[in-house]
């Protein structure tokens, strides 16, 4: 236990609105209108009125501004506001940072959001390959890593080479959350299912990763609210407790590709995973459902590892015997992920976090009272410890 004077963060502040638009290939809606939506959903689930807001959290790569935002839902003075960097290493980091805003009065009723067009292919980032060559990825793109698939392979080639992991292990991953998906009406690949001899027979995206080890380009957005902890009670639905938060940026990292590390396999989850759990009451074994960032297959595979629900090389086998699924040891992703559900650099995982809490999740953990919630594995990253 720990002298929660010296923890300002810890239980001190609740999610207690939760929102997000519909999830597709193509939206018609604006990434400024989609982020409205999501936020507003948000507020009439927390019963917050958009007048009362005065923190913004948004991702670097955001396309709206906060001035927009805060005239067009009505919004009185906004006494703190910030972006966090780093794409999907930002999602609990932009929750987590409010949340410590909330708790040391920068602001009252702060909204954490995440907009996103990316379903069409011109709209991603790495689609003008001659654009993209400089600062860190000068160092990959000309030699042919021109995606960040491209870059993960690299990496899941080492890790099957140093312990013997398989495909079938990232098998076990993409089953596992395609599984969850088809409990969810929400999610894009509600109603496709996925068996071990379709992924096998998966065309190849950057081998040894196929198409089903490769998250969905999605547009849509989600949301959340957050208050101190003496007036989540008084909001419309159950608060969920934000009990730990963390970042990491670990020693010589390169982002996606972590090759000037001695060890490219120990990632940013292990320095934040060390922070989070120190300042948290309970620890990996006590977590009841997660959801573990999964841009790619095998970033679930290595956040196992660095989070310490297993030891370092065990994280592939961690995955057999259906562990990940609803009745397994460790249900992950349960929306179905960024694999199954949709890619908003991961914040439907937050979300997803809160509705597990709540007892309102389409995949529902019985019993569940503590969830994991992580960010890019591979980029400087961040998670969240939530309890109800």
């Amino acid at each position: 236990m720990h002298d929660d004077d010296a923890l300002p963060i810890k239980d001190r502040t609740a999610i207690v609105g939760v929102g997000q638009t519909a999830f597709a290939k193509h939206l018609e809606q604006p990434e400024k209108v989609l982020a409205l939506e999501a936020i507003l959903i948000a507020l009439e689930d927390a019963g917050i009125d958009p007048s009362e807001v005065d923190g913004l959290s948004s991702y670097t790569m955001e396309g709206t501004e906060e001035i927009e935002i805060a005239r067009n839902l009505g919004m009185d003075a906004v006494t703190w506001f910030s972006q966090v960097g780093y794409g999907g290493g930002a999602g609990c980091g932009v929750v987590g940072n409010a949340a410590m805003a909330v708790a040391a009065g920068q602001c009252n009723v702060a909204v954490a959001w995440r907009s996103r067009k990316r379903g069409a292919a011109a709209s991603r980032p790495w689609a003008g390959v001659r654009d993209q060559v400089h600062g860190n990825q000068q160092w990959s793109r000309p030699f042919g890593l021109l995606r960040p698939v491209d870059e993960i392979a690299v990496l899941t080639r080492r890790y099957m080479h140093e312990f013997g992991a398989t495909r079938e292990h990232l098998c076990n991953v993409a089953t596992a959350v395609r599984s969850h998906a088809n409990r969810n009406p929400g999610a894009m690949m509600h109603a496709k299912e996925l068996t071990r001899d379709q992924y096998m027979g998966a065309r190849w995206i950057s081998e040894p990763l196929c198409l089903f080890d490769n998250c969905l380009e999605s547009d849509g957005a989600g949301a959340v609210v957050i208050v101190r902890r003496d007036r989540a009670d008084d909001c419309r639905q159950q608060p969920v407790y934000i009990h730990s938060f963390a970042q990491s940026i670990p020693a010589q990292h390169q982002t996606m590709t972590n090759y000037f590390n001695d060890d490219p396999l120990v990632g940013p989850s292990y320095a934040c995973a060390e922070l989070l759990w120190r300042h948290a009451d309970f620890g990996a074994h006590d977590i009841d459902v997660a959801q573990l960032y999964d841009a790619f297959s095998p970033l679930v595979i290595l956040s196992l590892e660095g989070y310490g629900f297993c030891d370092r090389g065990e994280g592939a086998g961690f995955t057999d015997g259906n562990t990940l699924g609803l009745e397994g040891r460790l249900p992950v992703n349960t929306s179905g992920g960024g694999l199954s559900e949709a890619y908003v650099h991961g914040f439907n995982l937050i979300v997803e976090g809160v509705n597990q809490m709540r007892g309102q999740s389409c995949s529902q953990v019985e019993g569940a009272e503590t969830c994991l919630v992580t960010s890019g594995e591979g980029v400087p990253t961040s998670a969240l410890l939530l309890r109800n």
